[in-house]
């Protein structure tokens, strides 16, 4: 079976490739194209929850946070790596992947003046095709940057989300 069959599980085992790490709340990886490098995903760690919803609200929570932590890891990196960086865009859709998952796009001064201020999926399908565009070699730098970024702010945080005694 190909890890893209099953993202969730096959990070689980440590056969997802794009594996950046494992956070309480998902597993952050490096998204499979780089039109918009640094772009990253944080999978729920459930994969039989095809929502937000389907999960109790302390996992919701947790999840949330670990979107939080990437999306930060995410915006240091870029900012290192490009002065043209401009901000982080979270999106938490799941119209066509039916597993929960939270797509982290960073965005740039460099896109084009009618793409710049609109959401990411008015670029052109293609560009999630694109083999010049696919993750590789070249983007190397990049992510281990972003999980340096990942694991030292996940090690710094001090917010626990732990289930508490009923009243």
């Amino acid at each position: 079976m190909d890890w893209r069959d099953d993202r969730i599980r096959s990070a689980a085992r440590g056969e997802n490739p794009t594996l950046l790490a494992e956070l309480p709340g998902g597993y952050a990886v490096i998204g499979d194209v780089q039109f918009l490098p640094g772009y990253c995903v944080l999978l729920g760690t459930d994969p039989e929850a095809t929502a937000l919803a389907d999960l109790p609200r302390e996992e919701r929570v947790r999840f949330l946070a670990a979107v939080d932590l990437l999306a930060t890891a995410v915006e240091h990196a870029c900012r290192e790596v490009d002065p043209a960086f401009r901000r982080i865009n979270i999106d938490i859709l799941g119209n066509t992947d039916a597993f929960v998952h939270a797509h982290v796009w960073p965005r740039y001064e460099w896109e084009a003046p009618d793409l710049r201020s609109w959401p990411v999926w008015r670029y052109d399908p293609s560009n999630w095709h694109d083999a010049a565009t696919r993750l590789g070699p070249q983007h190397d730098d990049l992510r281990a940057r972003i999980t340096a970024h990942l694991r030292r702010l996940a090690a710094a945080d001090s917010i626990s989300i732990a289930r508490r005694p009923a009243p």
